[in-house]
């Protein structure tokens, strides 16, 4: 048990933001399955408002529970928002453009595009907050 509790310890940064990407990978399709199955909105309205949700998500987790930011000051904390909304706003066109791709030019399923189109975010996203917003404070 100790062996498997180290090896949580030692990747726990990674199980964390697998797990949370997930569950914002949860949110987002269940958030544009209803949007576009249940209530039939365009898809690209259906996903700028699974967008917006599932960021607002994957924020609060983030910093809360897998980076473990350290900012509390307002301008710190103003220059982290800025820059995780402005790597998911980069990342959502980029999502955009592969869900539109397959909808539009190869005449796909909406639903199916949009599972591809998130596993590319996640990713993404990943690197982009471990490298540049949630960067650990130098001490």
């Amino acid at each position: 048990m100790n062996a498997l509790f180290d090896l949580y310890k030692k990747y726990e940064e990674s199980i964390l933001y697998l797990f949370f990407g997930g569950m914002t990978f949860v949110v987002s399709v269940v958030t544009y399955s209803l949007f576009s199955a249940v209530l039939h909105w365009d898809y690209t309205l259906a996903y700028v408002a699974s967008w917006f949700l599932a960021v607002l998500f994957a924020y609060l987790t983030n910093r809360i529970w897998v980076f473990k930011s350290q900012v509390r000051d307002l301008a710190g904390l103003a220059r982290e928002i800025w820059q995780f909304y402005l790597a998911r706003i980069v990342t959502g066109v980029i999502g955009w453009l592969i869900l539109a791709f397959g909808v539009q030019i190869l005449h796909q399923n909406d639903l199916v595009w949009n599972g591809i189109q998130n596993i590319f975010v996640i990713v993404s996203n990943y690197v982009l907050s471990k490298l540049f917003i949630f960067k650990k404070i130098e001490e």
